[in-house]
């Protein structure tokens, strides 16, 4: 049985089968018969995991084993306590209401850690951006974007950087970098 983190970079599509414009996952995995555990959109970066295991694929994609994935979005604007409190109660997109979430400020510290977009995203003077993280269960398409949007607070720049207790960070992989995983480890566990 085979798991492999991969630190997703931006603009990478999550399918091994090459694409006319985008670079695709084969251009960044090499071990044959590992499939994607959930995605990620091609605007989003980070933390992805790949196995040749239908079971724990199932494990870690499927909401209903509650398996937390941490995101951190860089949105416009400067939101406050106020507002990462209705983000954590859940948010009523239209088509679904969100489940409850954790939500915190990212500090500049650990935002230091990490790479830079390639291209960066536009900076724009006269708007703020800040770091928020949410931490969510579900990771229906593009789920964190349309939350954040719906909030009044789109999202810029979105890293998934933690799958339960395995963290892009610890694991030391740059953007295209791959690193194995002993699937029976306990970073299964829901943090």
């Amino acid at each position: 049985m085979s798991l492999i983190a991969l630190n997703k970079p931006f603009g990478t599509i999550c399918q091994f089968s090459a694409h006319e414009t985008r670079a695709s996952l084969g251009d960044w995995v090499k071990t044959p018969g590992v499939y994607p555990a959930g995605r990620l959109d091609a605007d989003s970066e980070g933390l992805l995991l790949l196995t040749d295991d239908g079971a724990l694929q199932a494990r870690i994609a499927e909401p209903r084993h509650k398996l937390v994935k941490r995101y951190w979005a860089q949105v416009e604007g400067a939101p406050d306590a106020a507002a990462l409190a209705r983000l954590a109660k859940g948010v009523d997109l239209g088509d679904y209401v969100t489940r409850p979430c954790r939500t915190a400020f990212v500090g500049a510290h650990d935002i230091d850690a990490l790479w830079p977009r390639t291209p960066p995203i536009r900076f724009r003077a006269a708007i703020p951006t800040t770091w928020i993280e949410l931490a969510i269960t579900e990771g229906k398409n593009r789920q964190v974007r349309r939350m954040t949007a719906a909030a009044g607070y789109p999202t810029l720049r979105l890293v998934r950087v933690a799958i339960g207790a395995l963290d892009v960070f610890a694991l030391g992989i740059a953007p295209g970098e791959t690193a194995d995983v002993a699937p029976d480890a306990p970073w299964q566990r829901v943090r």
